[in-house]
């Protein structure tokens, strides 16, 4: 009889363990900073928001300067029409978030608002398409569709107010939820390295 192999997924498990063993000290470090951003992003989130904003079009911005250039480069290349688009494209949504962030905001809030009803729906159609499947989950399927669709009524019965303080509110909530994560694994990965 062979030996067998560890699959792939319990290679990548025994890694992370492995690495959460030895550098827990970072993860705790990363997840307290979550958290302080978190809580200042809840606290401040018209400030959040217009950070997640500039950040953004930065992002698009450098993005679309590296497309560009490598759609140069390789001009011979398949598909360097729709290359070179993506790259402009990216570079004219940067320049308008940065040009005018408080508007890229209002945009950034009206595409999550689009999400949240869209996902919602989808989500909602996915639980229930494949409640037979998904025995015992499909109602939490339901329930993250019915969350995302009261999300959006929120966003929307509030605004214009909300135009401005929505967006800077979640990230602030997912960086929280993300650094209290990292806290909890860390904690655990030192609890298991001391004993």
């Amino acid at each position: 009889m062979l030996p067998t192999q560890p699959s792939a997924d319990a290679q990548m498990s025994a890694a992370l363990k492995r690495w959460l063993h030895d550098h827990w000290g970072l993860s705790l470090v990363e997840g307290i900073i979550l958290c302080v951003l978190g809580l200042a992003a809840i606290i401040l989130p018209p400030l959040a928001g217009l950070a997640t904003t500039v950040f953004l079009g930065w992002l698009f911005l450098i993005a679309g300067v590296v497309g560009l250039v490598s759609t140069l480069r390789a001009r011979q290349a398949p598909g360097f029409g729709w290359s070179l688009l993506s790259a402009l494209l990216a570079l004219i949504v940067g320049g308008v978030l940065l040009w005018s962030p408080l508007q890229g905001l209002v945009t950034l809030t009206f595409v999550m608002i689009a999400f949240f009803i869209i996902d919602g729906i989808l989500m909602i159609v996915l639980a229930i398409a494949h409640r037979r499947e998904l025995s015992g989950k499909w109602e939490w399927i339901m329930a993250n569709g019915v969350i995302d669709l009261i999300l959006a009524a929120i966003i929307i019965s509030g605004m214009p107010g909300t135009l401005i303080w929505a967006l800077g509110l979640l990230v602030g909530i997912d960086l929280l939820f993300g650094g209290a994560a990292l806290i909890s694994m860390a904690l655990a990965a030192r609890k298991e390295a001391l004993g």
